[in-house]
């Protein structure tokens, strides 16, 4: 038998007629890029040949069972095993972070701060710093609502009886404040996310 010229899906076919050696070649065929897969996310060499051999402990079950349907694309199937194998690892060792799916969801609820790196440190530090810059180019009643909101917690209330103004005038200060901040950041080009 020719290995290098048959196809996954005639190799599939062979071992599914009883021909154990098909399977061996399958499994030598793609054996590198599926460990690769499975170790590149587990980051553990012992872990990866666990899952690896479940890996192909499903494929051989499904071939025997006569499940398998998934004709011409034998390595995205068994790639796609692996990777449940994998998120199943994780879940079973409580290793991923379990969130419940609210409109209250917070994706910073579940990344750690403690994580940023240094250079994403000083991205964030320096984005702060271009915006405090920006706040200070504000005309006067509009920084200071801002201020006053923003970084004291001020209610509207509150800015409108120490700032002496109704709160719809602290209120129209607020949005001034903001579409002109927009639109300092946008000519400036600051990108907010990092």
């Amino acid at each position: 038998m020719h290995t290098k010229k048959l196809d996954d899906s005639v190799l599939v076919s062979s071992y599914i007629e009883g021909n154990e050696r098909s399977l061996e070649i399958l499994i030598l065929r793609h054996k590198q890029r599926i460990f690769s897969f499975i170790y590149s996310k587990v980051q553990d060499r012992d872990v990866a040949d666990d899952i690896f051999q479940d890996t192909f402990i499903k494929v051989i079950n499904t071939l025997k069972l006569g499940k398998y349907n998934e004709e011409g694309k034998f390595l995205p199937w068994t790639m796609r095993i692996a990777h449940n194998l994998v998120i199943d690892f994780f879940r079973k060792g409580n290793r991923m972070p379990t969130f419940q799916n609210t409109d209250e969801f917070d994706i910073f609820s579940v990344l750690s701060d403690q994580t940023l790196s240094a250079e994403s440190e000083l991205i964030k530090n320096q984005i702060h710093s271009d915006v405090r810059k920006l706040v200070d180019e504000l005309p006067d009643d509009q920084r200071e609502v801002l201020m006053m909101r923003i970084f004291k917690g001020m209610s509207f209330k509150e800015i409108s009886d120490q700032t002496d103004v109704s709160i719809n005038t602290a209120l129209g200060r607020m949005r001034y404040a903001l579409i002109n901040l927009r639109k300092m950041i946008d000519k400036n080009n600051i990108i907010l996310t990092n």
